[in-house]
């Protein structure tokens, strides 16, 4: 496909009421012949069907798309049938008329999806480049179908606009199959002056470039999805493998901090928008669904995968085989569950792992097998929905460990359906999950021993940890939905129809406490803020901020990705990173593990800077004993239930959350009357009471003596200031620090009043939200000096200016104890 310019639409005031076009591959259904010969719908699976087709059928929308049906030549082409469907199906409401089938012939499909699609993109796009092939009569069909769709995809648009001059079609073009329709479909419009938005999805990773320019076609490629206004990936990693594409490959001007790629005087935003899965359906069958395994006393090992040779399937059977002969305790014990949906049985490479498979199996069940019990229970087919639900439900431990994988929506399938006792999710760095999954146990798939020992450590887990993991995976799952994907890209494309999904959408405004969740949101808030050169100050709390609350402090781990960015930030020259927490110091510095940052233990009564330098808050003398004896005095009058005394040295936690409801009020009305009667201060906490000695010292003052020991007595004028914190606690610092720097309320209540500047919902958003300062400190262009400017530089300064703890006095940077 040459590149060619596309013409510039004329200035016209754009149309106001927008209807979607969905251009797919397949259709939201097949055709297929009952018994009378008749063409009926039978509606496919899948997240995109769920979510999308109910939108398209609101706003009088249309979908663009393979039937699934070859025609004999001369065959006329058949009418769309009417769903006979329930009306709870999610294409029940989408009418004939709201359906344009694409037919293809046999033998130009067969090189368009077997060759070019199967054969080159996806194990390209899979980062697997020695199974590729590149075929010119495979490429050729394939330009040949995306033409073919674009001409479909523009009839529509045409259908639109004659029916409603005053329409919007919005057209959505999916996945790899249709790489060069947008820019196709661009150029038409063009052509016929017809105004339209364009966006693009792409279901698969997107490799890096060292792989992706192995491609013989791959401008071409990426010249298509410039075709669009808003291209999409599941991950930030895919995106910037795009970007770093489009600057190497086709030297284009991109900006990597707002995700942006600048092409014939346009500007395509390029962004994250992982999919979720009909949470509430799956939950729901499980609950629905009857038992398929019988009542016995050993757990299941579960794997559900299409026979693929990206799912890792024989890489996961080894780590099974050494699970047994490392831990043979295990034998008669558990049993492995893998369901293996059949996939491309026309081609060599899929019949040869089939028969690897069978083998790997046979020799694992031969090996170990007993009497009574076969290690390996081995599902070639495909299975209902409803069974499903119910294998996920009843499993112990799911293993997802594909060797690459654009999301795998599996290990969220598996956790919807976790209802009664909670298992464990297992699962690869190398599946889109992963990035988000926190939760979850990640292991290297090839790291065949490791992923043993991380099936056993799932098998041996304490039901505390597996309800703590599984209640946080399944809080974010519900809450960021397949609803939730399809609300995202319409707010990536500015689209009207926001309001047709129901998705309540936060808009910017100036309002204190606004909910933020986006790089968008951070970019209108934030990037003003922090241009220039200024050095910035990152302050954060560790529980419900970096680590997920959880029921006992040492279960309250930092995801994986968020310490490695917090170990980038810490390294970055123009940032310093402190942690401020109510933990002890010590704890919360194991608990983070990284060494050149500040911490503050007991809400800031002892703080250890990186150079090992240590303030520890004068203590009246009095209260140095009257610890130890509240905390005798609590533990024999208030720990039953399993409420608990947490020990920090210079205060004491009262932990009530695994108190029985009828119970709890009166342990924490009587921990509050000790902790008083013995002179403490009490704060609450969340599912706690917290002693304080009585000294005028919070997280504000802690946080001030910080940036002042850091930064010296003027520190207010030289740096920038984020801050985010979850409870009471952390408002003392958001008070202390307000108009000084951006504060951040991490937290979904509303309800609950802050003088933050904005909220944060959960963890999540936190991680969002150092990454996209990480991306902005490492782009951002230095201030230009003027002669009005001048560089302060200490005299003694032999490298790069970094603070001394040590040397200032202490009465220059904080008035202790006032």
């Amino acid at each position: 496909m040459a590149t060619q310019a596309t013409p510039v639409l004329a200035s016209a005031p754009p149309p106001s009421r927008e209807a979607l076009i969905v251009v797919s591959n397949r259709l939201p259904f097949v055709l297929k012949r009952n018994e009378n010969g008749q063409w009926v719908r039978k509606a496919s699976a899948g997240g995109l069907v769920t979510a999308v087709a109910p939108v398209v059928a609101r706003c009088n929308g249309l979908w663009v798309g393979w039937p699934g049906i070859f025609l004999e030549p001369g065959e006329i082409e058949p009418a769309i049938p009417e769903s006979k469907e329930g009306k709870c199906t999610p294409t029940a409401g989408l009418l004939s008329k709201q359906i344009v089938p694409v037919f293809m012939e046999k033998d130009q499909f067969g090189q368009f999806y077997n060759g070019c699609c199967n054969g080159t993109f996806w194990p390209l796009f899979h980062s697997m480049p020695d199974r590729a092939i590149f075929f010119a009569e495979h490429w050729k069909a394939y330009v040949e179908v995306n033409q073919f769709f674009a001409d479909k995809a523009m009839a529509a648009v045409d259908r639109l606009v004659q029916q409603d001059k005053d329409v919007l079609p919005l057209v959505w073009v999916h996945d790899y199959h249709l790489t060069l329709a947008a820019a196709l479909i661009r150029q038409q419009a063009a052509e016929k002056g017809v105004h339209i938005k364009l966006g693009f999805f792409l279901h698969i990773p997107f490799p890096p470039w060292d792989i992706f320019r192995l491609l013989p076609w791959a401008n071409q490629v990426l010249e298509g999805l410039l075709g669009c206004d808003m291209v999409g990936f599941h991950i930030e990693d895919y995106c910037l493998n795009f970007l770093d594409c489009c600057q190497r490959q086709l030297d284009y001007r991109v900006d990597k901090k707002n995700f942006i790629v600048e092409h014939q005087g346009r500007k395509i935003s390029v962004r994250p928008l992982p999919i979720g899965i009909p949470f509430d359906k799956f939950t729901r069958m499980a609950e629905e669904a009857p038992r398929v395994v019988r009542e016995s006393k050993e757990k299941i090992i579960l794997g559900v995968d299409r026979l693929d040779y990206t799912k890792g399937l024989v890489h996961r059977l080894r780590a099974y085989e050494n699970l047994l002969t490392k831990h043979p305790e295990y034998i008669e014990k558990v049993i492995f569950l893998q369901i293996s949906v059949p996939s491309r049985t026309d081609v060599k490479e899929y019949q040869d792992l089939k028969e690897e498979m069978d083998q790997v199996v046979g020799k694992i069940n031969g090996q170990f097998s007993t009497a009574n019990w076969s290690p390996i229970r081995y599902i070639y087919g495909s299975i209902s929905q409803a069974e499903l639900a119910a294998f996920y439900r009843d499993a112990s431990v799911c293993v997802v460990t594909p060797l690459r994988d654009g999301m795998n929506l599996v290990a969220k399938e598996f956790v919807a359906c976790q209802i009664e006792d909670p298992g464990v999710l297992i699962l690869s760095p190398f599946a889109g999950a992963g990035e988000m999954m926190h939760e979850a146990l990640i292991v290297n798939p090839y790291e065949v021993d490791l992923a043993a020992e991380m099936i056993h450590r799932a098998l041996s887990m304490s039901l505390d940890e597996r309800q703590v993991r599984m209640t946080h995976l399944r809080k974010r799952e519900k809450l960021n939905d397949v609803d939730a994907w399809t609300a995202a890209f319409l707010k990536a494309m500015d689209s009207s129809l926001l309001g047709v999904v129901g998705a309540a959408v936060c808009r910017p405004g100036e309002e204190v406490g606004q909910m933020m969740t986006t790089p968008e949101d951070f970019d209108r808030f934030l990037s003003d803020y922090l241009s220039g050169g200024d050095k910035l100050a990152i302050l954060l709390d560790y529980d419900g901020t970096l680590a997920p609350i959880a029921p006992h402090p040492d279960m309250a781990i930092i995801p994986n990705e968020t310490k490695r960015v917090l170990e980038r930030l810490s390294n970055c020259p123009d940032v310093y990173v402190a942690i401020i927490s109510g933990r002890g110091v010590a704890s919360v510095k194991s608990m983070v593990g990284i060494e050149n940052i500040t911490y503050a233990g007991n809400h800031g009564l002892e703080i250890v800077h990186p150079d090992g330098t240590k303030f520890t808050h004068p203590m009246p003398s009095e209260f140095e004993d009257k610890v130890s004896q509240l905390m005798e005095k609590l533990q024999d009058e208030v720990c039953s239930y399993g409420a608990w005394v947490e020990n920090k040295g210079v205060l004491l936690t009262y932990h009530y959350r695994e108190a029985p409801e009828d119970v709890r009020d009166d342990l924490v009305e009587r921990a509050r009357f000790l902790i008083k009667a013995y002179g403490f201060n009490c704060f609450p906490a969340l599912c706690a009471l917290e002693a304080k000695p009585p000294v005028e010292w919070d997280k504000g003052r802690a946080a001030i003596y910080i940036l002042r020991t850091a930064f010296g007595v003027d520190w207010s004028e030289r740096i920038r200031i984020v801050f985010a914190g979850d409870d009471v606690g952390d408002e003392d610092a958001i008070v202390a620090l307000k108009g000084i720097g951006a504060t951040f309320r991490v937290g979904s209540d509303m309800e609950i009043t802050t003088a933050a500047d904005r909220r944060l919902p959960n963890t999540d958003v936190v991680l969002a939200l150092l990454k996209w300062i990480e991306r902005f400190m490492m782009h951002r262009k230095p201030p230009r000096f003027s002669a009005s400017m001048t560089m302060v530089v200490p005299i003694n300064a032999a490298g790069p200016l970094v603070p001394s703890y040590a040397t200032q006095p202490l009465e220059a940077q904080v008035e202790v104890g006032q």
